[in-house]
């Protein structure tokens, strides 16, 4: 696989050929601002379905998303992917803040320039989200029935009541002591108080797992617009979040990814979307939250998510709906 000056991507095919996809630039406005997208293009006589994808919480396009966005295309599907406003190449300030309403109106944004697209047809989109975008595709898909399927990977379906922490209790009191210095300081738009994402084992951060950390390191190394930081006053906004209790209302096929050791995001409120979701499927797979970013758990899931994309965006409404 290579990208060259041209912004072609050779993947090889399982059959042994050689699959051209073309990655363009792309961009569009959601409520004035500009937020950066990357679009994968399978052969040309593949064009017309589309899936459009974002990262979660801090993640952008280059933290690991063209592993799925690649595999995608490869399978004969047009892929958007974008950052959100206030991350990455896109723009919007103060940076590093999360808005779950911001975020979701971004999504409502890409959607309508992917149904516009000459590429593709506006009747065969499908979303695709992981961890935090997990909650938002759930989000986006229940206010817009159009919508053809949704995969939700590692999704925040919201606080699980009583869970207990991973983290220690010292962390959880420095992670909401800079909440609070944050929120106070957006009062009066000061640049915001900031905590790192992802963290070694006892580490002040969000994801503190010692598998979170290493891999965040070895995407991080390709992720030149990532950055490791988030403003503290997030975690009251996603404190409040709860996508998962939009499942039942999804009137399309909905496909739940789930680690069995997932730490960050619960277990018990991801399965009961999938079981609530009137078309709702469930796959389970060993690791924990960043499994799902490198090596054969990663494989494993981007094959069955191609095989649920591919049913049901290359099929009549009709086949899609039954299976």
């Amino acid at each position: 696989m290579a990208i060259d000056t041209d912004p072609v991507v050779a993947c090889p095919a399982g059959s042994g050929r050689v699959t051209v996809i073309t990655l363009r630039e792309v961009s569009f406005f959601s409520d004035g601002q500009r937020c950066a997208g990357r679009l994968f293009l399978p052969p040309e006589a593949a064009w017309t379905a589309c899936v459009v994808s974002a990262h979660g919480t801090t993640g952008t396009m280059d933290f690991g998303l063209a592993r799925y966005a690649q595999r995608f295309a490869e399978a004969g599907l047009v892929v958007l992917t974008f950052d959100y406003r206030q991350f990455g190449a896109s723009e919007g300030r103060p940076r590093q803040v999360i808005s779950v309403r911001r975020q979701v109106a971004d999504w409502q944004a890409a959607i309508r320039f992917a149904r516009a697209l000459p590429e593709v047809d506006p009747d065969r989109v499908a979303l695709w989200g992981t961890s935090l975008s997990g909650g938002h595709v759930m989000t986006v898909a229940a206010a817009d029935p159009a919508i053809r399927a949704v995969v939700a990977q590692l999704p925040f379906m919201g606080i699980e009541a009583g869970r207990s922490s991973p983290r220690s209790g010292k962390v959880t009191a420095a992670l909401f002591a800079a909440a609070l210095r944050d929120a106070a300081g957006a009062l009066f738009a000061r640049a915001p108080v900031t905590v790192p994402i992802v963290g070694p084992p006892g580490a002040v951060a969000v994801f503190t797992g010692a598998e979170d950390d290493a891999v965040a390191r070895h995407l991080a190394a390709e992720a030149p617009t990532w950055r490791n930081e988030m403003a503290a006053r997030s975690l009251f906004a996603l404190m409040r979040y709860r996508p998962g209790r939009l499942a039942r209302r999804l009137e399309m096929p909905l496909l739940v990814c789930v680690a069995e050791a997932d730490t960050a995001a619960s277990l018990p409120l991801a399965t009961r979307a999938a079981r609530e979701a009137p078309h709702g499927e469930l796959r389970r797979y060993p690791g924990g939250h960043f499994s799902a970013y490198l090596g054969e758990v990663q494989q494993r899931m981007v094959t069955d998510q191609t095989a649920f994309l591919r049913r049901h965006l290359c099929a009549t409404p009709a086949d899609a709906t039954s299976g």
